[in-house]
């Protein structure tokens, strides 16, 4: 697999699109220096059209194909994720400033998905087959695909996420167009070369490169059934009204989250800063699932505050491809921007800061660096009177907060308009299904990080976080619908509930 150096083009109907006729070019900069990494073509209207053609004329011939077939193509790919691991690792980090431990990871949880849907595909079942009220009738549920996928993905799993949304889909009988971010096009082409590798045949799999307007001519385009998406909830939220305004379409958006580790009293103090630590500043922040709020039981909180910060202050901020580097850059100058915003609202709101690492020079000239930021309070703010306890940062800016008792934590761990991830540390399993059952979110940690996504577990949100389905092995629901078929087999007919069948 080559890497670096060649234009990335979009990957239409079973060809690379080479420059045929004038097509925008932006260039794909490394975040942690600035360099640029080549160029990529931008798709345009006709392209838009072109792939959701031949996704259209490709999904009834894939339909027919069979589910345990249709499998194979995910085993293939399975194969050469494997295959180029170290190699694809090695671009993840280069392309999204992902240090290079959970750059292996987001290729190794892009293989873990593709055998996952290899071996739902080759169990084969497509429904249910239900007992009726009476023997000589027979209830089946039949799962059937929805059609064409567009699937709109973010730059920081920039492997992983695209195949929680596509493999799934395939393996239901489903075509998808892939529109990776903007910010890892080499990873969506590689993506694109996987599948062409497997023999996906023409139309089934394709690759659109593009900004926003790219990804919205796709959620407007008739012949799209279905949109995932993943990302801010500013665009999902427009995603949503979009797709109501259609009689065929159908979407899931997974929109970020506020989420929060819970530290109760009686938590062993080094494994909670230390989930508090990987919850905060893994990725540089720049996760769905980041815990920018840590709250902790109060006579555990000084004790917590000053370990935490003693560790935070020896994080190491640098080269991705470096094994000892804890976190490497934002992924460019708006994200640094976003993120130094959120700690000078921090400062005006008039919270105690503990640590700002900012004045600290750069690891690597021309990247887009930020280094820690925590604060603390004396009191609980709630959330709708200050913007940092409430919004999302998307950075490695975390909140130190106190609360007087287990259930005050679990409110405060409510009190925002997300609700995607949270995490408890604490040793009394009844205080834990406490947590369980009233911390209002849609993935769930015991004495754990409040990040980390198993394959065949749903992940999803709710209030602000999405809609309320679920991606990854949660995604069916949105990727089919269930046909509901009742056969009779007797020479006369017998209505449902008794209902007479006397004309």
């Amino acid at each position: 697999m080559k890497f670096y150096g060649e234009n990335v083009y979009s990957f239409i109907d079973g060809k690379f699109q080479s420059v045929l006729e004038a097509r925008k070019m932006l260039p794909n900069l490394n975040p942690s220096d600035g360099k640029n990494l080549g160029i990529v073509q931008i798709a345009n209207e006709h392209d838009v059209d072109m792939a959701v053609d031949a996704a259209m004329c490709a999904q009834k011939r894939w339909q027919a194909m069979g589910m345990v077939k249709r499998a194979e193509y995910l085993w293939a790919a399975a194969r050469l994720l494997e295959d180029n691991k170290r190699d694809l690792a090695h671009l993840v980090s280069v392309e999204s400033g992902k240090q290079i431990n959970e750059a292996i990871a987001d290729v190794v949880e892009a293989l873990h998905m593709a055998q996952y849907d290899f071996s739902i595909g080759h169990l084969g079942m497509t429904g249910k087959v239900l007992a009726d009220e009476v023997p000589t009738k027979e209830c089946l549920e039949i799962l059937e695909p929805r059609g064409v996928v567009a699937a709109i993905t973010p730059w920081n799993f920039p492997i992983a996420i695209p195949f929680w949304l596509i493999g799934l889909s395939l393996i239901f009988g489903n075509t998808v167009i892939l529109k990776p971010s903007e910010e890892t096009p080499i990873c969506g082409q590689k993506i694109a070369e996987i599948f062409d590798r497997a023999g996906i045949p023409r139309g089934v799999f394709q690759v659109l490169h593009g900004e926003g307007d790219v990804g919205w001519q796709l959620v407007r385009h008739p012949g799209v059934d279905v949109v995932l998406f993943t990302g801010s909830y500013e665009v999902g939220s427009k995603i949503k009204q979009e797709v109501a305004k259609y009689d065929n379409k159908f979407c899931t958006i997974e929109t970020g989250g506020k989420s929060a580790v819970v530290v109760l009293k009686d938590a062993d103090l080094d494994l909670a800063v230390n989930a508090g630590i990987l919850s905060a500043f893994k990725t540089a922040g720049q996760r769905c699932v980041t815990g920018g709020r840590v709250i902790i039981e109060r006579p555990l909180y000084d004790a917590y505050v000053e370990k935490f910060v003693e560790i935070a202050k020896r994080i190491k901020v640098g080269d991705p491809l470096t094994a000892d580097t804890f976190y490497g850059p934002m992924i460019n100058k708006d994200a640094v921007g976003k993120g130094l915003r959120f700690n000078k609202y921090a400062v005006e709101e008039g919270f105690n800061i503990l640590l700002d690492r900012n004045s600290e020079p750069d690891p690597i000239h021309g990247g887009n660096w930020l280094k820690p930021f925590v604060y603390a309070m004396k009191k609980y703010r709630r959330g709708n009177e200050s913007h940092v306890l409430q919004e999302e940062a998307f950075s490695p800016h975390v909140a130190l907060i106190p609360a007087e008792s287990a259930e005050e934590a679990i409110a405060i761990y409510n009190d925002t308009r997300y609700g995607l991830a949270g995490s408890v540390i604490t040793n009394d399993y009844r205080l834990a299904k406490f947590a369980r059952d009233n911390m209002k979110c849609g993935i769930w940690y015991w004495n754990l990080p409040c990040i980390g996504a198993g394959v065949r577990l749903a992940f999803g949100g709710l209030k602000k976080s999405g809609n309320l389905i679920s991606s990854a092995s949660g995604i069916i629901p949105a990727i089919t619908h269930p046909k509901a078929v009742t056969m009779n087999y007797d020479t006369k007919i017998v209505m449902a509930q008794g209902l007479s069948s006397k004309i």
